[in-house]
């Protein structure tokens, strides 16, 4: 029987070395400016990889 992981390991938060790198890798896969991916993050308050991506492509989808 799997035991559940403590909340700790769960919502750890991410080093900035490594949410800058996240950041480069989505302005890069999306071809858009690594600006626009930290103002998506700013306006949403999501951290997530999937969250940001869903709003790059309603943003693309409106031009």
């Amino acid at each position: 029987m799997a035991q559940p992981q403590p909340a700790a390991q769960i919502d750890a938060p991410k080093p900035e070395a490594s949410i800058e790198d996240e950041i480069a890798y989505l302005a890069k896969r999306h071809r858009v400016s690594p600006a626009i991916v930290r103002e998506i993050i700013r306006r949403s308050g999501a951290t997530e990889r999937v969250a940001i991506e869903r709003e790059i492509a309603k943003g693309k989808a409106r031009r």
